[in-house]
This record gives C-alpha cells, structure tokens and sequence, in this order.
C-alpha cells in the first residue's frame, strides 16, 4: 500500500460542519477506497488538516481526495510519500 499526504484547508463553509461524526464519515470514505489512517493531524497556519494514509493506488488516492473535498468542504492537495529509507534504497 503506498503512502499519501494530504494537506487540507477549509472553506468557510466547511469549518461550520466540524464534528467528530463528519470525521468518522471521512475514515469510512477512506476505507470504502481501499485506504487506511495512518494518522490525522490539525495544524494553525495556512493548512487546516493533515491525513496521511495508505492507499492502493494513485487512482484511488485521487478518488478519495475528491469524496472528501464534497463531504469536508476541505480543498486537498494529495502527495504521495515514501520513507527516506525507501528514497535511499532508490537513489543507489
């Protein structure tokens, strides 16, 4: 499964919908995808929110980061990831 961050910013009118039932919603949208939580994340600053998760492909990240924009009212930009020792392994 690879590895995707996604970092979120809310649109007024998402920010009136913040419950801890919309967030379950989210983790269920995620898992209907093939995805998992890694972890979650709420920042201050200019990104709300940070989801990383694990999903079976780019096809599906994308789909899921869309599902999400409409449920949230969040605008996401989704990067996938990889872990340095996984970087290293290819910069050999």
């Amino acid at each position: 499964m690879d590895t995707y961050i996604m970092f979120g910013k809310y649109s007024m009118e998402g920010m009136k919908g913040i419950s801890a039932k919309r967030t379950d919603k989210a983790v269920e949208i995620i898992k209907q995808n093939g995805g998992e939580v890694k972890s979650t994340y709420a920042l201050l600053g200019e990104t709300d929110l940070v989801l990383i998760v694990g999903m079976p492909d780019m096809g599906s990240a994308m789909k899921t980061s869309a599902a999400l924009a409409k449920l949230l009212g969040v605008s996401f930009t989704t990067a996938p990831a990889m872990t340095a020792e996984e970087f290293d392994r290819l910069m050999m």
